[in-house]
């Protein structure tokens, strides 16, 4: 391994684990809606590990492509950031309408009494309401879409670092150093991924939420629509 490759695979692992740690859109939306779904740890930990890999292996490829067609660097980084922009979008409206869905959905659940009157004709009371407890089994059977829209997000979604400061100075010198630099960014940004979801949900489930947890998937997209945002917008 030549020096340059080694400072280069330093440089990988450094920008892999501080780009994701700064992103709260590589972490966020598994850990709220894991909390809000219930997801068991199996589940979150597939989503968590499948968005990621179509995360980074979307701008790998795009990378190579590039690389190997010529394609100048400009203009890559122009194609990055319209994902990346396209992505941040997505994220903002499927944020907001599943904030809107959460606080229908916590409005609903909220008990309410029902009043019956016998053939006697007293009244009874008893408080209700629609947890979902009474879901028909046809229903129950339905799969969740969330997974495959945060993938669909994940893929579109861009690792503008990886492109022009580690693939591009990488290809000057050789394929095996393309490689490794890249399969060191790759491992790193999941893995870091991975452990903060999992981190962040040990601390959030010692929390007791009390009469919010109704409110728990109203919080989630409010989440991904605030992780929207600040990649449209703040830049992050």
């Amino acid at each position: 391994m030549s020096g340059e490759i080694f400072i280069l695979s330093l440089t990988a692992a450094s920008i892999g684990f501080i780009h994701t740690l700064i992103g709260p859109d590589h972490y966020l939306p598994f850990i709220m809606m894991a909390k809000a779904g219930k997801w068991s740890k199996n589940k979150t930990f597939w989503v968590t590990l499948f968005c990621g890999i179509g995360h980074v292996l979307s701008s790998v490829v795009l990378g190579i492509v590039g690389i190997a067609a010529g394609i100048a660097l400009e203009r890559l980084e122009i194609i990055e950031g319209t994902r990346g922009e396209i992505a941040g979008w997505i994220l903002i409206s499927f944020g907001f309408l599943y904030m809107i869905w959460g606080i229908r959905k916590a409005y609903i659940n909220t008990p309410h009494r029902h009043v019956h009157v016998t053939d006697e004709g007293t009244y009874t009371t008893h408080v209700h309401d629609h947890d979902g407890k009474h879901v028909h089994t046809e229903s129950s059977k339905k799969r969740s879409m969330t997974p495959w829209i945060l993938f669909v997000i994940f893929v579109l979604g861009p690792c503008e670092p990886l492109i022009p400061l580690l693939m591009f100075p990488a290809s000057q010198h050789s394929i095996a150093g393309l490689s490794l630099v890249s399969l060191i960014f790759c491992v790193v940004t999941i893995s870091t991924m991975i452990s903060i979801v999992f981190v962040a949900l040990w601390g959030v489930n010692l929390m007791p939420l009390g009469k919010l947890e109704k409110y728990s998937h109203a919080f989630a997209g409010f989440a991904i629509f605030a992780s929207g945002l600040a990649i449209n917008f703040w830049g992050l």
